[in-house]
Order: C-alpha cells, then structure tokens, then sequence
C-alpha cells in the first residue's frame, strides 16, 4: 500500500481535464485517470446523526465510493492517512449571491412612472420578472470562492435578488473549474420577495402594495394557464407558471413579513422556504405555526460602545434586547422542531459566521443541529439530498478535513475537497507548534515564550518578571521565523530568529540576528501544551441564565408572560353606561370570560373573584379611534395610482408598534387602521383591538367590518406634491369625480361578467374571467358588502360622492374629516350617510378647511348625524377623551352626549355597536377606569380591558418602569463586559418612531 501525503498536483489536474471535459475539446495531450483516494484512520461524519471513528473514506471520479471501517483499499489507492483529524460533509448556503453581478437600482427619474419601460411581452410590472435565469448570469469568481471554501462550504444557491419575483436560482459547486462542470441545478429554485428591486416603475411604493401586486400575480397566473394564453401571450405569466414545481423561497426580510409571506402561502397552497431575519426567536409559535422551513442567517448585532454616556442613554430597550437575545435563535428555533438552515447572507464580514456560529453553541444550539442546518437541511430543501449533504455511495465529494469537531473554538480547516478536487489551506501533517517554552540565545538570560492564538495563526508572547513583548511569527512546514523587540533586555534591541522545529519533540532552534548586527545561536525548548477550555454545558446555561426573557414584544413594556381574561368585579364606581340607563352612580360591574356578565349595585359574585375598587373612580366603555394610523408597517399609502382598492392595511399590521400601548393608556381600545389619503380610491382598512403584544393577526377584530378608504380634496389631486407630479390622474377636483365614474363603471361589468361566468363556460374558445382584486373590492362596495370611509372637506365634493353613490345604487358609509359638514348636514342625513367622523377643532391649517369651524361636530350631532371625533395622529389618540369634552365646550352637547362621541358613535359607523360601544351584558368587556370625570383634563387612566384583560395597568405601569431601568443597566454591563473582552462595538444610534397621517410623516426618537 502506498501512503501519499502531498497529491500530485499534476495528476489532479489531468484527472480533472480529462474526466470533466466531455463537450469542450482538449488542446494536446490528455491523460484521463480515473485515481481513487482512500482517506484512513479519520473520524468520519457522514451525516449529523452518525460518527464513525478510526474510518475509512474511498473517493473515486469525484464521487464517495464508500465509507466506514474494515474497508478495503485499492492497491492503486492515494492513501492520506488522516489520524487524529474529522471529516464532515462540506457545507451548503443556499442564499447567496456568488458568481452574480450586483443588482443596479435604476437611476430615479424625478418624474413618475406609471407602466413599465421594459420592452417585450413581459408583465406589466418591472419588479415582476420570473423570466430571471441565475444560471444564465453565472460565472465563477476564485476570489469569493475561495473566501466560501476556506469556511467550509462546498456548495452554494446564488440568487439574484432583483424584484417582488425574482425568477429561478442557480445551485452550484464552489471549485474552480468551468461553470460547466459546476453547477448542479439551472433551477433550483423560485424566489420572491417584498422589495422592488431595481424597478424604476412607482408601483409598489409601499409593503401592503408589494403583497398585492405578489396575490395578483398568482391570481393572473392562474387565469393564464387556465385559459388566458388564448388571448394573449406573457414570457414572465408563462414562466411563472413553470416555477411553481420548484422549491419556493422567500425573502421576508423580517419577522412580522415572515408572517405575511406564510399567509400568502396559505392562500395560494405554497409552503414558502422563508428567508428569516434571525429575529425569529421574538414570535417563535407563530413562526412555529407556519409550518414553513427557514434560511436563518447568524448576523448578530454588534455591541454598543457605551464609553459616551449621553449616547449611550439613546440606546432603546428594544436594541440592548436585540443584543442580547439573537445568539438564541437558533437554539429557540431548533428547540420548536423548525426546520431551518444556515445563511453567511447579511454579514457584513463573511469571516464572522463561524464566530457567530460558535456564539449559537454557546447559546444552546447543539452540534448536531448546527451540523443539520449546514448539510442536510438545506440539501433536502432543494431537494439536492442525493448528491450533497452527506457522505454516502454515490454522493458528491464534499467534505472538508478538520483537526477538531467543526464548532470547536481552535478548530483548523485544513483542507476542503469539493467534487474530489483539493483545496489546500494548512498542512495536515504539520503538528500544533503552540505551548510554553523555555527561550535561550535571545539576550543574556533565559526567557519564557508562550506560543498562543489559533492553529493557523499563532501569537507569540516573549517575557519574563520584567519584560513582556509581543514577537511576529511565521511557519512554512518545519522551517519558523520570529521577530521580537526587547526593549528592558541586555542587549537592547530587535532579535531576528531563523531555525527549524521537530515536530516530535517540539525543538524550534536556528541562527539569531543580534541587535550588534552579529549572529549567534538560540533555541526554546517545550515545557507544556497550549490548552483552550472547552465550552462546558454548565457555561452553557450559565450564559442563557445571564440573559433576560424574550418579550412580547421584545422592547419597552412588552409582556413576559400575556395576562389572561380572568373573572373580576369592579364595584361601587361612576359607570358611564352609554345606555338608556345613562350614567349610574355606585354601582358594580361583573365580567366573566372577556364579556360583560351583569351590572348593578352590591353584585353578588363566586368566592375567589378578583376585586377592583372604584370607589370614587368612573368606569367607561374603551374608546374608538374611528381614524387612525397607529401599527402599520411601511408607508399607509399606495398613492403611486388613482385607484389601490386592491391593498388592505390588515397585510401590514404592525404588532410591535409603541403607539399601541401609549394609547391603551390613553383609554383607547379599538383602532380603525385607515389607509392615507393620497388617491381618490385607496386601500382596504382594518380594525384592530388593542391587545397589545400579541401577534398581528390576533390584533385583529373578529369579523370586523369590511371597509375601505376613499379620498377627496387637495392631496388626491397632488397639489402640494411638487411641480413634477402633474403625470397621475386626476389633477382637478372635476378629474376626482370622473375617476369614480369610471372605476365603477368597471366594477359594474366586471361584476356582469362574473354573474354570467358560468354559462359562458360552455361557450367555445371560452377564456375564463381574469379575477382582478381592484375590481372585486368596488363589486362589494356596489353591493355593499364593504363601505366607504370617505377623507373629506368642501361641501362641493362631499356632494359630489354622493351623488356618485346614488347613481351606482349604494350609500357612503362614513365622512371623516368632514370640516364642511355642517353645511351639508341636512343631505347627508337624506343620503342615509351612518356617520361622520370628524376633527373637535381643527382648522386654517390648509387652503380647503379655511372654513371649518369648532361647532362642527355639535351641528352636525343636532341635525342627527351620527358624530364622532377621531384622531388621525398617533399623540392625539392618546387623549381623545379631552377631544370629546369640546363637543361639551364648543356646541353645548351634553357630557353623556359628547362621551358618545368616542366610544358608542364610532362603534355604529363601523357597524360593531353590538359588540362594544357601550356597558352592556353581553357585550366585549373593553372598559377603562378613570381617576375622574373622563372629560376632565385632570382624569387619568387606572386600567384599560379588552375582552377582560388588563393591557394596561397604571400600578405596573410605575414597576416595569423601575424593572426596565435595571434591565437596561444590566445589559450595558454585559455589552461592556464583551467590549473589554474584546469585541467588536457600534455607536450607539437613535431609532426615528413614525407618527403616520393621512398623507404626511413625522418622526420622534425612539427610546
């Protein structure tokens, strides 16, 4: 048997020429071998579960020919004898973007752009572009994949992440030879995301446009393969359709869009591969519930460097938490079964993920998952788990040589073989030069040097009681190099060392350069081994009990554990019932599982039931926010076209908004989530119940109300949007009016067409009706199954919807704003409009509301109009019971009258009176408690329920504040801690909170 240690480069490279190269002809002489190497006495991994020690790996034409031990070794075999060293399935990253060129945003045009200025029958939006190929962009790059390689990986997915569709990815070798020969898979997969990409095209401008656009082109895709083709031809439909058998990934971008894409799967019957953001671990069982496999990947933040205590006092909770907790997600993940694997994406420096890796381990993951999401995961994923992943028969030459288990803190990858091709980093025979050592030659005196660091790049220490220097050091085979100044030795000076090491009895001597300029001899003798400490399981969970719980949400005031809906009794308070009862003085009211269970004075209840005093205090039902813009990711407008009936805030519902608490301690409990007022259609609305913490889906009002956002006036016409935007229709009020005419128009024929579907399929050549989801949200306005909430001014529009209204058979649900409504209260009552939504007293801060007056809500309440007043602003829904005590001061309203305004009215236009609104057995127990009269500006929140439960509590509103005090003080310790251990720290930086309107933005800092 012959043992070779070094191969022959030479023979690798025919081997590789000659095997390789079946449809590319060979210039000269080739020598086709077909060498087989036997790698011996290794501990092999041939998959996560499985460890075989003293093995034996066969590799042959670039495949594992077999694996185990007592196999038998061709006697033609190149041996590498491989004692003392691992081998493990070399890793695969399957988001990447090596051997793609850069995605280049197109050059923003100051003017808009309504359709795309891509020529050819593609889809008609440039972010919609499954016709992509990777494949066809691919070409290999030595630079990066040598960076891929000297991590461990052998194989990558490159995605070209360009666009909401983003077309198909290449899976491929990370060798050097030609893409040929490299690439596995032209379509290993379909990808999508929520990002435009480098379209230039304006639509979508916004996340909730985004979904849309992605619904709808599922949507025409089936109508295209279903019959469509018929009437007209589409590369990117035709290719969408051709995709859908490949795995599906996803790139959400973020824990909440993790959500979003799932549900978008749901509808369409995807299980989306998501591509996570590492922040799972803050909503696990509703990522959990997904069902959906993640690519996670390991870019933790960096500390923050806390030296500047006024920057570090900008520092929010949500950020020191982020710090903290992400090294847990993977743990958390694999702790729920989550299929998942390993991304290098996101990192700023390739060169952290095996740190970072290492960080996970600490932090609970363990090995064999870690191992998973690096192999056999993500190889299953693609569906690639008969040629990658593990070591088997037949399986690809994969592997990577290691000197230790792949996590270990002093690991060496010494090589990386991918397809049976070596890649060489570090000698596998060269031993462990580290340890402690005795010094002579250097100087008059006998000096100890510590050899330290890491395998591959040590760091030499030369010291004594007197001196300590750090001396530069390098190895080639047994031939070292040193360098080290002394500057309290006798001679003073640099020392230059040459010599040679024996691997056996770790002897380094040679010739030393003396600081005279003469040379001399020297040598250092070992004295003891180098020892790195293991990381033990016990530092494993004393490093997860030195870090806090994972809040809900994790930021300020987020929850630890949810409270739950427990039966309690509030007695002898000032109950403002909005009832015929009116308000009643001392009296009890009794809750059972989140209802109103019965109300009265000296209630008998069970024993054991909580017991609230409100004695002296007033008791109210929650108040409504009839028009807000509170918990919405990205922008609340579509506003890039005339019509955006398609999108629906409920997709961008934001569960991590502070604003939801600010406001449950303003005594806000329901929320009506209006799209802006930047179109003359816009988008879907959704009402939300204040449950604060919970997941967005669970925000959600129960068969809530269907609704939608209509707009009138200066900001739909884009008056003060710059001299540029002159391209969208409508620019005139009279242009407002004729976009309504003609989208229901549409409406009305499209809903024909879908009455009379079902005989027209007997037709022949019948091509079915494409659904459009624009469309079918002005057919259920038509027949009102959804209802119009109306941004409104000048009396002149508001009759001019109106009279819209009538001409297509439907009524106007809601006015809001309505500052002129006091002019036309009398045919807005005639219309059978349900209610008007107004400002207490806004006015003159635009040219249309010059006229409005603070008695508008108060006229309009005597003609009969069902009034309320909203907020429109995130800081004013905070005290929406000092807007309604203007009705009291501006028109006389009585306070009953004027409380109504706020709770019981805006329940009615949002058709939920019989739920909430008012205290009433039976209904949802969404109730505040006051200091006083809640009118006064002196009244203040003591608790506020929704369905029964306390999210808001002023008594441990005053404790979390002293917990978050200390929470913060002990994670900047630790930040601290990990700066002085040495790593890497940011500045700290201010997060901007957005305080969104109807068509306008501000920000505050976000602490």
């Amino acid at each position: 048997m012959r043992k070779l240690f070094i191969a022959a480069g030479l023979s690798l490279l025919a081997y590789n020429s000659g095997v390789a190269q079946v449809t590319y002809p060979v210039n000269g002489v080739t020598d086709p071998k077909h060498i087989v190497y036997a790698f011996i006495n290794a501990r092999i991994h041939p998959d996560p579960a499985t460890v075989i020690d003293s093995a034996v790996m066969l590799v042959k034409d670039g495949r594992v020919d077999a694996v185990g031990r007592n196999i038998s070794i061709p006697k033609e075999a190149i041996v590498f004898d491989l004692k003392g060293k691992n081998i493990y399935p070399s890793f695969i990253d399957i988001f990447s973007d090596y051997g793609l060129p850069e995605v280049k945003k197109s050059k923003p045009d100051e003017n808009p752009q309504l359709l795309s200025n891509t020529k050819g029958a593609y889809d008609w939006n440039q972010s919609v572009k499954p016709e992509t190929d990777a494949s066809r962009m691919f070409s290999t790059d030595t630079k990066k994949a040598e960076e891929f390689r000297k991590l461990g990986f052998g194989t990558v997915m490159s995605v070209y992440r360009d666009g909401i569709v983003r077309g198909t990815s290449v899976l491929a070798l990370l060798g050097d030879g030609k893409e040929n020969d490299l690439i596995l898979s032209d379509r290993a997969a379909a990808n999508y995301s929520f990002n435009s990409g480098s379209s230039s095209q304006d639509y979508p401008s916004s996340l909730m446009g985004a979904i849309a656009l992605l619904r709808q082109t599922y949507l025409d895709a089936d109508w295209y393969r279903t019959g469509g083709y018929k009437k007209e031809f589409n590369i990117s439909l035709d290719a969408f359709n051709k995709q859908r058998d490949l795995p599906q990934i996803f790139e959400a971008g973020d824990k909440q869009n993790e959500l979003r894409a799932d549900k978008i799967g749901d509808e369409f019957g995807v299980s989306f591969i998501i591509k996570g953001s590492g922040n799972e671990y803050a909503r696990i069982n509703e990522i959990k519930n997904t069902g959906c496999s993640f690519i996670v990947p390991l870019n933790f933040p960096e500390a923050y460097d806390l030296s500047d205590p006024y920057e570090a006092s900008n520092l929010s909770m949500q950020q020191l938490k982020e710090w903290e907790l992400a090294p847990l997600n993977p743990a958390a993940m694999a702790g729920q079964s989550i299929p998942f694997a390993f991304t290098t994406s996101d990192l700023k420096n390739k060169n952290d993920f095996i740190k970072n890796l290492r960080k996970a381990i600490e932090s609970g993951l363990s090995e064999q998952e870690a191992l998973k999401a690096l192999t056999t995961t993500p190889a299953k994923l693609l569906r690639a788990d008969d040629q990658i992943g593990s070591l088997k028969k037949g399986m690809l030459a994969n592997f990577i040589i290691t000197s230790k288990n792949f996590t270990d803190k002093d690991n060496v990858i010494f090589e990386n073989w991918i397809k049976g091709i070596r890649y060489k980093f570090a000698d596998i025979q060269t031993g462990d030069v580290r340890g402690n050592y005795s010094l002579t030659g250097v100087g008059s005196k006998v000096l100890r040097m510590k050899i330290g660091g890491e395998f591959a790049a040590p760091e030499v220490i030369v010291f004594d009681d007197t001196l300590n220097a750090k001396a530069s050091f390098s190895r080639q085979g047994s031939s070292v190099t040193l360098q080290v100044e002394l500057k309290t030795n006798t001679p003073k000076g640099i020392y230059r060392l040459n010599g040679t090491i024996n691997d056996s009895t770790k002897l380094i001597s040679g010739n030393v350069l003396l600081p005279s300029g003469t040379w001399s001899k020297w040598s250092a003798r070992f004295d003891s081994v180098f020892i790195v400490p293991p990381v033990k399981k016990d530092s494993i969970q004393k490093v997860l009990d030195s870090k806090g719980p994972v809040l809900f949400p994790n930021m300020a005031y987020g929850w630890k554990e949810f409270p739950d809906a427990k039966s309690f009794v509030i007695r002898n308070a000032t109950v403002w019932t909005n009832e015929n009862s009116g308000i009643l003085q001392q009296t009890d009211v009794y809750v059972v599982n989140g209802k109103i269970k019965q109300i009265g004075k000296s209630l008998t209840v069970p024993a054991g039931t909580i017991s609230v005093d409100g004695t002296g205090k007033h008791l109210t039902s929650g108040i409504i926010d009839e028009h807000s813009h509170i918990a919405v990711s990205g922008s609340v407008n579509e506003g890039t076209q005339a019509s955006s009936a398609e999108v629906r805030i409920g997709d961008v519902v934001d569960g991590d908004d502070i604003n939801v608490y600010r406001q449950l301690a303003g005594g806000v409990t329901i929320s009506h989530l209006l799209h802006g007022s930047a179109n003359p259609i816009g988008g879907q609305t959704q009402i939300i119940k204040l449950r604060w913490g919970r997941a967005p889906e669970q925000m959600k009002l129960e068969n809530g109300g269907n609704f939608i956002k209509f707009a009138l006036g200066e900001n739909v016409k884009q008056s003060h949007w710059g001299d540029k935007q002159v391209v969208r229709f409508p620019q005139t009020r009279m242009g407002v009016e004729q976009v309504y005419l003609d989208y229901f128009t549409r409406a009305s024929e499209y809903a024909s067409m879908l009455t009379h579907e079902v005989s027209l399929k007997k037709t022949p050549g019948y091509i079915p009706v494409r659904s459009d989801l624009e469309l079918d949200a002005l057919v259920e306005i038509i027949k009102s199954k959804r209802f119009i909430t109306c941004h409104s001014y000048v009396q002149s529009e508001i009759n001019m919807l109106m009279h819209i209204a009538d001409t297509f058979g439907f009524k106007v649900n809601t006015f809001t704003h309505i500052l002129e409504g006091y002019k036309v209260a009398d045919k807005m009552k005639a219309h059978g409009v349900r209610g008007v939504s107004t400002f207490s007293d806004w006015w003159a801060y635009k040219f249309e509301v010059y006229e409005a007056i603070p008695y508008n809500g108060a006229l309009m309440h005597r003609m009969g109009l069902n009034v309320s007043f909203n907020s429109d602003d995130a800081e004013m829904a905070r005290r929406l019971n000092q807007e309604a005590a203007k009705a009291v001061e501006y028109g006389n309203v009585s306070e009953e009258e004027a409380w109504k305004f706020v709770t019981l009215n805006p329940a009615k236009m949002l058709r939920i009176e019989d739920r909430v609104g008012s205290i009433k057995e039976g209904k949802d127990a969404d109730l505040v408690l006051w200091t006083d009269n809640p009118l006064s500006i002196y009244a203040k929140t003591v608790q506020t329920y929704v369905d029964g439960i306390p999210y808001f509590d002023s008594t441990r509103d005053v404790a979390m504040r002293a917990e978050m005090k200390t929470e913060k003080a002990r994670i900047m310790q630790r930040m601290t801690e990990a700066k002085n251990k040495g790593e890497s720290v940011q500045k700290p930086g201010m997060r901007l909170l957005e305080l969104k309107g109807c068509l306008e933005s501000e920000f505050l800092w976000m602490k």
